[in-house]
């Protein structure tokens, strides 16, 4: 025959698998716990009549236990589908449970109302929410996460070290011909020569203005009389 004291007496003062201390409570593990909590009162292990409530799939079940049946751990604990409608599952669990103690059955229609609750707040989600939920892997996104700063840190690095090639390319440190990048050398090459189109240019209109400067100083230097030689030349004709 089956003692519950006695049970209790080794498993809640000595050592308990199913039990989780914290700083203020235990807890208990065990599925069939009505209340999640480890004390004498709710523990399915050191009372030979328990009830509690378990969902699965949807689907509420009353599951009960008495003593009459502890010596075929098979069949000991019976089973009794609720039914969807909220009252009448409830008048179910009072109608099973008419004569057994009261803690039971507050602690049974207890937890009964907070999974239903949880399956209306499950099925709000399900029907209004378009988010899907994507387990996240911790390693892969901080291994990621590390390639992604490693490929930063060598772009910047390879620009500063264009930049500086280009500086001493520009100030003519390089006399000789290197055998660059042919992509960085084109690149530098294009920008050389729109620097250097703009400078022609600039050049020419100086120029330009230059000699047209020259010819307005040479028309004010310009003697007023024109100098003619044909007599000189026949003077000197008829010498000869």
């Amino acid at each position: 025959m089956q003692n519950d004291d006695v049970i209790w007496e080794i498993i809640g003062t000595t050592h308990c698998s199913y039990r989780t201390s914290t700083e203020t409570q235990n807890f208990c593990r065990n599925p069939y716990n009505v209340t999640g909590l480890c004390n004498r009162r709710s523990c399915p292990l050191a009372n030979s009549r328990y009830a509690t409530i378990i969902e699965k799939d949807g689907v509420c079940y009353l599951y009960k236990k008495v003593p009459e049946r502890a010596h075929t751990p098979k069949k000991l604990w019976e089973r009794i589908k609720l039914l969807k409608n909220y009252d009448q599952a409830l008048e179910q669990i009072q109608e099973h449970l008419e004569f057994w103690p009261e803690f039971q059955i507050h602690k049974n229609k207890q937890r009964f109302t907070k999974i239903v609750q949880y399956l209306i707040r499950k099925r709000k989600i399900e029907k209004h929410s378009d988010v899907q939920i994507i387990p996240v892997k911790k390693k892969t996104e901080r291994r990621e996460r590390q390639r992604e700063e490693h490929a930063e840190r060598a772009a910047q690095i390879e620009i500063v070290i264009e930049k500086e090639l280009f500086d001493r390319l520009k100030n003519g440190n390089y006399e000789d011909i290197y055998n660059y990048p042919p992509r960085v050398y084109n690149k530098w090459l294009d920008e050389n020569e729109k620097e250097e189109v703009e400078y022609v240019e600039e050049d020419v209109e100086e120029s330009d203005q230059e000699i047209e400067d020259l010819d307005q100083l040479f028309d004010k230097k310009k003697p007023k009389y024109e100098i003619e030689y044909e007599k000189e030349i026949d003077q000197l004709n008829n010498l000869y």
